[in-house]
């Protein structure tokens, strides 16, 4: 008789809303220094030391995603996708295994550097849960196994160790009712905002790996929504719509690329997180698109100088949703998908195998934050830089980062502000 694969699905909800917020949970303490223990962290990269090429990641997903569809919206957390599928690496073995990892920028794979890819996760899952209390970041995993079918105990035990997982029974001859349970699931971590995270299951689904992200933050400096105005965004040059154009007049660090015909405008959160507006000139867009990279960013970042600035940012909210299944083939990961994949640390034969990966990540935007303390706004009377205007009313590409471990959270492109 014929052997049916065993399916795994692997989920990703990723939220990010920027409004002012007080967190319901302040997490306990972390010594940040954890980051710094003497061993190298393979997902953190600072501009002056080399690190691995998981920064890069990010961009070459971004490319994958844009190069299908240049003229939409792009909003994704590679935070959440790349946590993910090291969670799912933990039971791969052989080709399965290092074609992971390589795809996620982690190389030279030891039986060591394995473990300190795993490790490094969880420093920074650990460093990015106990975030500052200005922000809400929660990030989390979870399996949901089909009853009566046992994973692996060490599967068990070192997603738990790592990846702090959560573990669910799931009764997936009742898709419906199993559908159910994980978008429950997540709409609750992701506060309602992502209620509908899996649209079907196979009934032959032995496991449902979620990762979930949720950021709310305030940004330092808060736009003042009275100075909220309708005014035009240009989607191309021969087309606009109609936005909600916010502006705030302040310090900013800015920094206009004259090799690639853009300008980068830093806006940071209160907290550690900061976002990266990226503004193209007239038709540069897909130039800046083709430089993205680690390097490109640490450039930016110590060319930034405080200018007096009339920031003008359109208020939005966009979502993407994504197969991750077919990007990440196109990326060169493909046995995982296979009937050849090695997932046998999780089942304990080769029977296991991924049938479909799926990302949904929404962000919005608006005026929300706390005014900035008083003495900033002092300072703010003693800059006498002459003020410019940038305005962002044609497509831009933002980058929300966390300081503290120089991580990508999200990654996006806003094309048409009036489109989720």
């Amino acid at each position: 008789y014929m052997k049916f694969p065993q399916c795994l699905c692997l989920l990703l909800a990723a939220l990010c809303a920027v409004t002012h917020c007080c967190p319901e949970d302040i997490c306990h303490e972390v010594n940040n220094t954890n980051l710094q223990d003497g061993r190298e962290n393979l997902l953190t990269y600072s501009c002056d030391k080399k690190g691995s090429n998981h920064a890069d990641f990010v961009f070459r997903f971004y490319k994958q995603v844009s190069s299908k569809e240049a003229d939409k919206n792009v909003f994704f957390s590679p935070m959440s996708i790349s946590t993910a599928f090291a969670m799912l690496a933990v039971g791969a073995k052989s080709t399965t295994l290092s074609q992971i990892f390589e795809g996620l920028g982690f190389d030279d794979l030891t039986e060591t550097r394995i473990n300190d890819v795993h490790e490094s996760f969880h420093k920074v899952l650990s460093v990015l849960n106990c975030a500052d209390v200005n922000i809400t970041l929660n990030i989390g995993n979870a399996l949901f196994t089909a009853t009566g079918y046992e994973p692996q105990e060490l599967f068990l035990q070192n997603t738990k160790k790592f990846y702090d997982a959560d573990v669910f029974s799931s009764d997936f001859h009742k898709p419906e009712e199993a559908t159910k349970q994980i978008n429950k699931y997540v709409e609750e971590k992701t506060k309602g905002k992502i209620p509908e995270l899996v649209g079907h299951l196979d009934p032959s689904t032995v496991l449902v790996l979620v990762n979930y992200i949720y950021f709310k933050a305030a940004w330092e400096t808060s736009f003042d929504p009275l100075r909220t105005h309708e005014d035009d965004f240009f989607v191309n040059p021969n087309a606009s719509v109609r936005v909600n154009m916010m502006q705030h007049d302040g310090i900013s660090n800015v920094y206009y690329d004259q090799e690639l015909s853009c300008v980068v405008v830093e806006l940071p959160y209160q907290g550690t997180a900061r976002a990266l507006l990226i503004l193209p000139d007239d038709g540069k867009m897909k130039q800046v698109e083709d430089a993205l990279s680690k390097e490109t960013v640490c450039k930016w970042d110590s060319k930034l100088v405080i200018r007096r600035l009339n920031l003008q940012l359109p208020k939005f909210s966009v979502s993407g949703s994504y197969d991750v299944k077919t990007l990440f083939e196109q990326m060169g990961i493909t046995e995982v998908f296979s009937g050849n994949a090695d997932l046998s640390g999780i089942s304990g034969n080769h029977n296991l195998q991924v049938s479909q990966a799926i990302h949904k990540a929404l962000l919005e935007v608006d005026e929300a934050g706390t005014e900035a303390a008083g003495a900033t706004a002092i300072i703010f009377t003693r800059v006498s830089f002459t003020s410019r205007t940038i305005k962002f009313n044609r497509p831009f590409l933002i980058l929300i980062s966390d300081k503290q471990t120089g991580i990508t959270l999200f990654m996006g492109k806003i094309v048409d502000p009036t489109k989720e």
